[in-house]
């Protein structure tokens, strides 16, 4: 007999900078960042909420294929990557579009990807990231494969990867902490937490009290973040990045986030599994109101700075969907010889079917 020892352990408390007031509440682990520095963080989170605004109502349109909006998510997203360097590689999954833009892909490009052209998977050579995985939670295998490439050769890279909470309940997640726990390869496995996979709530998907819990099994250092808070995420892969650097192994990131949003804009009605009230739980919460409060409180972000950016990033989106509009539509011929070196016969075959349609 095995009796009933209870297994399931305590929730483990976020780690958190700033306090939803915007004020510094672990002065110790406060990133060491110039004061530029901090209203570039603020910049690109309210660019990237602009950004988002624009593509929910540029997909409402038709205009856009596939689009999972990120509102409430910017703190993790903008924060993680601004803690890597250029030449770390990034695989996201299909939300994690702001990670690729401020990593160096370019915005049109992400628009085609959305509406299914080829030209949106071309990634220039010197932007090192992959393109978003839909397949849910597989990123994270291909992850520790690209880590394990950097440790052979001996490059001080690091490997990130993203998934929201329903990519923790998948076989692939616990085999690629499993792979980069034995060899500690250099790899950050980051976990958004907003609360959803969809529509199933997280305490439906797992008994663990957290999924920060799920990779101590896989000898994984494993942390809870504050995802609301910009530098509590921002310090948190900047640490797991070094640890990697160092030969220390990967580590795990479950970041509490919410999203604001339905999950995607295929069809999701968020009010058919939330309570009415519950988005306003999080109105004081969310990333930039709290940081926000932070830099109006050192004198280091107006009203100005932002109607500047919110300008700046409309016009950004109008001339990205602008270019990836003047492209021309893909044809079948194109979307069948861009999936092999060498066509097979039998794709040869619907090739010569097709052309005889017009099509």
């Amino acid at each position: 007999m095995f009796g009933n020892a209870e297994v399931r352990l305590q929730p483990i408390e976020p780690f958190a900078v700033l306090s939803v007031e915007g004020k510094v509440v672990n002065k110790d682990a406060m990133p060491k960042l110039s004061d530029e520095q901090l209203r570039e963080l603020m910049r690109r989170m309210v660019f990237t909420r602009v950004w988002d605004q624009r593509a929910v109502n540029l997909a409402r349109q038709g205009r856009l294929g596939f689009y999972a909006p990120v509102s409430g998510q910017e703190a993790t997203m903008i924060g993680s990557e601004f803690a890597l360097n250029k030449d770390d590689f990034i695989l996201p999954g299909y939300r994690d579009i702001p990670q690729l833009y401020w990593h160096g892909y370019p915005m049109y490009q992400a628009f085609l990807w959305s509406k299914g052209h080829i030209h949106g998977g071309q990634i220039p050579e010197d932007v090192h990231v992959l393109m978003p995985q839909i397949i849910i939670g597989a990123q994270y295998v291909q992850t520790s494969g690209v880590a394990m490439a950097f440790k052979q050769r001996g490059e001080k890279r690091v490997a990130i990867t993203f998934t929201g909470d329903g990519g923790s309940s998948q076989g692939d997640f616990y085999e690629a902490m499993n792979f980069a726990g034995v060899y500690k390869l250099p790899a950050i496995f980051v976990v958004q937490n907003n609360g959803y996979a969809i529509s199933t709530p997280f305490k439906k998907q797992t008994n663990a009290a957290s999924i920060a819990q799920k990779g101590v099994a896989a000898g994984v250092r494993s942390i809870q973040v504050d995802g609301f808070d910009v530098l509590a995420v921002y310090q948190a892969v900047h640490d797991a990045a070094e640890r990697a650097r160092n030969g220390e192994g990967p580590t795990l990131i479950e970041a509490i986030n919410y999203r604001l949003g339905p999950h995607s804009m295929s069809g999701d009605d968020p009010t058919r599994y939330r309570a009415k009230d519950e988005p306003s739980e999080y109105d004081e919460k969310e990333p930039l109101v709290r940081f926000r409060r932070f830099l109006e409180s050192k004198g280091l972000w107006t009203e100005a700075d932002e109607n500047q950016v919110i300008e700046e990033a409309k016009q950004a989106v109008t001339d990205a969907i602008k270019k990836a509009e003047s492209y021309e539509k893909m044809t079948v011929d194109q979307l069948i010889d861009a999936m092999y070196e060498v066509t097979p016969p039998h794709l040869e075959k619907q090739k010569a079917e097709f052309a005889k349609e017009g099509k």
